[in-house]
């Protein structure tokens, strides 16, 4: 009975893709279809008919908002609102071509650019696209503005019924939170079986938290569940997943206990309020909406204090061992800080009490500034979300001007062709725009067939829309964007056959329009970022990469030199990393998206272990520079800051090698030589009398260099179960 779960069947005999198909066919059909029938035939407003099966059609079948059926219900439920003012926007611009243009070009960017907050923001956009493109064509008659926003109004309002309550999905999704709470409380169980002897974790231990802490990764985690939109408590889950992350990999690669006497007890009893604060940390996450901003967290309070005195120093005489490891147990008990503090504010938002400043400089933010600060990151050419909303608005402005100048019937039709068909990389818009065409060739055929034949007996057309809507919202995401093409373009004859007397070159109009978009597509395709992400991925993560050597060099220079530490909101460097990082991650996430040629190599580069480089730097910096509270470090032993800014500096070298590799610039002589990062540095060096600071910033330098290695090797040298 088992099987690939990918060819499993639902209880009704259908593959689980067309099984989720149906269920959503469903819904669209009986929203469409209720308000175009209500009012075309109840009311006899065919204007408003139209807006009702459109704005159902648009939001349910060319958006794909991301989430089960109530998720979808709320995400819609703000799009009312929003669809009444581009509707009102549309119709008042459309008394002139160059006026609909201009509005298009504006609504088209603004749209598209707000994918920047996140999988429900960017599922929804196609579909808000649509709802200006549907009013902003002639006739010129704000007198019907009424009957559009009647008709859109009913059309989403049964849509919104029907997502919450018509056919559920059944498939369970695990929340994000919970994730991260199976993090912590598997970070606690590490914690606890580190306490007692060996004083190191199993094989099955170690197995288990690199695949609890897998689960957390973005790429296996279903868009609906990514806490990626910009406000408070969406920032504090994701900064929770990558502590807790952090968390298990510290505790899994900390060092075992060297039996020294000078170590003390102060380890097991930090450990011991590691494991309390993570149990403590998975139960609020839990408790969610229950837990109370004036509830204390008792375990996390202690374990601050065990960090304190660990901090303070270690035992006089402690061996090197003794060091590295009181090193370790400070990087655990800051990781297990962060992942306690960051889920506070996930839970509580900005009813949690005050935190550090640095880490969490969004936990006092409001929404709309941190919106801004999201949109403003983005705002630049270097940006993803920035290329392709350039890209699509110039595309649909365009459409906009050719429908306009040539008059061409159905003029929205071609906006739609080039909204749907354009696509981030020209090669994949051409291979879409090619298969697009045959599937309306096909459906435009039939159409003709079939106007011919019926003529103007609405009574046909009347019944055969809903069963011939089920098929197409069925095939057309699950056979490809062929089948949605021929089988849209029937859905919309028998919609138009039905509002006026139609015949058989309406099947030609279609044709031509979208013939006419999908070239408007296909040329902005190759003229605006024709590579889509393949290329800003390598230089978004290589100037992240020399951003990181920069902060490397930064901060070992700093540790050697010592000096007065202020619990400052960013480390050096801290500012121009986060944003680099940001952008190298937004890349990535469309790369990923963005389908591969046939035929074509895997790619070589471990695009994973960099993004991870860039995020075991920010925190490295953090952890090193920015104390808790106002204190002065005393500068390292000469020997000590030596070896400490030689490590620094190769380690750095080795960032630049790899950036150099992966985004040359135009003086650079060939191919960078591959070198062994480890060639001239020591990391096991152990100057005479080094403090605990040089063991710390050692440690995190030697995880800096196997980050650079990682990404560095082939692929069939990546060790298995690593990064990647």
């Amino acid at each position: 009975m088992g099987g690939d779960p990918g060819t499993r069947r639902s209880k009704a005999g259908l593959p689980p893709a067309y099984a989720a198909a149906v269920r959503r066919s469903v819904r669209v059909t009986v929203s469409a279809a209720a308000g175009f029938y209500l009012f075309l035939y109840g009311f006899d407003s065919p204007v408003a008919a139209t807006y009702a099966l459109f704005a159902a059609v648009a939001m349910a079948g060319l958006s794909r908002i991301p989430g089960n059926g109530r998720q979808r219900a709320a995400t819609l439920l703000p799009v009312v609102p929003a669809c009444w003012v581009l509707i009102t926007i549309g119709t008042y611009l459309s008394v002139r071509t160059w006026s609909a243009v201009l509005g298009m070009l504006v609504v088209g960017f603004v749209l598209a650019f707000l994918a920047v907050g996140g999988p429900r923001p960017a599922g929804a956009a196609p579909g808000l696209q649509l709802m200006y493109i549907l009013p902003s064509f002639p006739p010129y008659v704000p007198e019907s503005l009424g009957e559009r926003l009647v008709g859109a109004t009913v059309g989403l309002l049964v849509l919104i019924l029907a997502e919450a309550f018509l056919l559920p999905d059944r498939a369970p999704r695990v929340p994000y939170r919970e994730l991260a709470a199976r993090a912590a409380e598997s970070a606690g169980r590490c914690a606890d079986e580190l306490v007692s002897a060996p004083y190191a974790l199993g094989d099955a231990a170690r197995r288990t938290a690199r695949e609890v802490g897998g689960g957390l990764r973005s790429s296996r985690v279903p868009e609906a569940e990514r806490p990626a939109g910009p406000g408070v408590r969406a920032r504090a889950l994701t900064h929770t997943g990558l502590a807790a992350r952090t968390l298990l990999g510290r505790l899994a690669a900390l060092p075992p206990r060297a039996g020294d006497p000078a170590e003390g007890g102060a380890g097991p009893e930090v450990l011991c309020a590691v494991r309390d604060a993570s149990l403590e940390t998975a139960a609020r996450l839990r408790d969610g909406a229950r837990s109370r901003p004036a509830e204390p967290a008792p375990a996390r309070g202690r374990l601050q204090e065990a960090r304190h005195s660990l901090a303070a120093g270690a035992a006089p005489g402690a061996t090197p061992a003794a060091l590295r490891r009181h090193a370790a147990v400070l990087e655990v008990a800051d990781a297990a800080l962060a992942m306690s503090t960051a889920a506070e504010i996930a839970v509580l938002g900005r009813a949690a009490p005050p935190a550090a400043p640095g880490r969490f400089w969004y936990a006092r933010m409001r929404a709309p500034r941190l919106w801004w600060h999201r949109l403003s990151g983005h705002a630049g050419q270097r940006s993803v979300f920035f290329q392709n909303a350039v890209r699509i608005a110039l595309a649909l402005a365009a459409a906009r001007t050719i429908a306009g100048l040539d008059t061409l019937p159905h003029g929205f039709w071609m906006l739609l062709a080039t909204l749907t068909l354009t696509r981030t990389t020209a090669r994949e818009t051409r291979s879409t725009v090619r298969v697009a065409l045959t599937g309306t060739l096909v459906g435009a055929i039939v159409v003709a067939v079939l106007l011919s034949v019926v003529g103007t007996d609405t009574t046909v057309y009347a019944a055969a829309l809903p069963p011939l809507m089920l098929v197409a919202f069925t095939l057309g995401p699950v056979k490809g964007v062929g089948w949605a093409q021929a089988m849209f373009t029937m859905v919309v004859a028998l919609v138009f056959a039905q509002l006026a007397p139609a015949t058989w070159q309406l099947a030609e109009f279609r044709l031509l329009d979208v013939v006419a978009g999908s070239a408007v597509g296909a040329v902005f395709g190759l003229l605006a970022w024709p590579r889509g992400a393949h290329d800003e991925l390598r230089r978004a993560v290589a100037t992240m990469l020399r951003s990181a050597a920069e902060t490397v060099v930064s901060t070992t220079s700093q540790l050697a030199a010592g000096g007065a530490r202020e619990p400052v909101a960013l480390s050096p460097g801290h500012r121009s990393l986060q944003h680099a990082l940001i952008m190298a991650e937004s890349a990535y996430a469309q790369y990923h998206s963005e389908p591969k040629e046939l035929n074509a190599p895997d790619d070589p580069q471990d695009w994973q272990a960099a993004l991870m480089s860039g995020h075991h730097t920010l925190w490295g910096a953090d952890r090193l520079l920015v104390p808790l509270e106002p204190t002065v470090v005393p500068p390292l032993p000469r020997d000590s800051a030596a070896s400490a800014t030689r490590i620094g500096d190769r380690v750095a070298a080795g960032m630049l090698l790899v950036s150099a590799r992966l985004d040359p610039s135009g003086d650079t002589p060939g191919r960078p030589a591959a070198v062994d990062p480890r060639a001239f540095v020591d990391f096991t060096v152990e100057p005479p009398g080094a403090p605990r600071p040089y063991y710390a910033t050692v440690e995190w330098l030697e995880a800096l260099m196997t980050d650079v290695e990682r990404i560095s090797e082939r692929p069939d040298e990546r060790p298995h179960g690593g990064l990647g």
